[in-house]
């Protein structure tokens, strides 16, 4: 019972604030926005055609109804977290009538598939290169990798993806240009071949950024570790190399390792925007860039709410997880 109100119920009781805040101000956002959806809809609605202004009235009031913005402030704050909870996000206004959860459904798995990926590659390469090169400081391979990382590290992932893209798809024709299969979708090798080939170069212009940013970090926790007295001690005793570099000096520099690991794959749901766009890969990224400059705010909104959702969870999974790689660490 202790457990339960001291340690878990103050972090569920957190994490429903924090969605609850972000939801708030999703919600207020476009709503204080210069731009309205509705003129936009029905710029484009009446594009071709002339109404009376009964007509164009009535359309509006339509509208409004559809994308729940009639009545005050208050009444549509009420009937937007009605809709949440339901798990409705409404129709997107550039896609009508083609609804929010749907174009969610279907880029979603591109982005977990991608980012999901580079995001556990890149913090177990980070990790262990960096832990090692720490160690070993005095190794040539030690010193060439921290200083081609460290070199690495400054440029922007998008700056490698533009790259890559330029060397590997028009110069070196090896890796597709765009988009993230060819053929019909389905578990067998010709289509996850492809897939895998359009996801190579995203991959890569994300997981050689992110391991320079882990490696750094690993590097510089281990540092302070290998300096102190348990480890001292254990090469005093000649314990085995690998048991001093995995038993005493990573498991001890995990934590904030596991925390960084924990809200880099809750953050994966809001896409990698730009390398998205660069390779036209359909993930969310690229749904949040055709919302944006589209004005697409039931759009905008799903894939912010979903983002906030899952950095949350992350951020309560990894706290009520932090007992188990930290011996420091206890639930009482």
């Amino acid at each position: 019972m202790t457990l339960l109100k001291e340690f878990i119920l103050p972090r569920l009781l957190q994490w429903l604030l924090v969605i609850f805040i972000g939801v708030t101000i999703t919600f207020l956002i476009p709503r204080v926005s210069p731009v309205n959806p509705i003129d936009q809809a029905l710029s484009r609605l009446t594009a071709f055609q002339n109404l009376s202004p009964e007509a164009t009235i009535a359309l509006r009031a339509s509208i409004e109804d559809l994308y729940g913005l009639q009545g005050s402030i208050f009444e549509q704050y009420i009937a937007f977290w009605k809709r949440i909870l339901r798990g409705d996000l409404g129709p997107s206004f550039t896609s009508f009538p083609m609804m929010v959860n749907d174009i969610i459904r279907k880029s979603i798995g591109w982005t977990i598939g991608l980012l999901g990926t580079c995001v556990v590659i890149a913090w177990l390469l980070g990790l262990i290169l960096g832990t090692l090169a720490s160690y070993y400081r005095n190794r040539w391979w030690s010193r060439f990798l921290e200083n081609s990382l460290i070199t690495v590290y400054p440029i922007p992932y998008y700056i490698l993806a533009f790259v890559l893209l330029m060397l590997f798809a028009y110069y070196f024709p090896i890796f597709p240009l765009v988009g993230g299969g060819r053929g019909t979708p389905g578990l067998t090798w010709t289509y996850i071949r492809t897939v895998i080939q359009h996801a190579t170069l995203p991959a890569l212009s994300i997981i050689i950024g992110a391991t320079a940013f882990r490696f750094i970090m690993a590097k510089a926790l281990t540092s302070g570790e290998i300096a102190s007295d348990y480890v001292q001690y254990a090469e005093l005793a000649a314990l085995p190399k690998r048991k001093i570099i995995f038993s005493y000096i990573m498991r001890n520099t995990m934590l904030p390792q596991v925390t960084d690991l924990g809200l880099s794959l809750g953050a994966i749901f809001e896409g990698a925007l730009i390398t998205e766009v660069v390779f036209s890969y359909p993930g969310i990224g690229s749904s949040l860039y055709n919302a944006i400059i589209s004005a697409d705010y039931n759009m905008i909104m799903g894939i912010t709410l979903l983002s906030i959702v899952g950095i949350a969870t992350a951020s309560l999974l990894v706290d009520l997880s932090y007992p188990f790689f930290d011996p420091r660490v206890r639930y009482r």
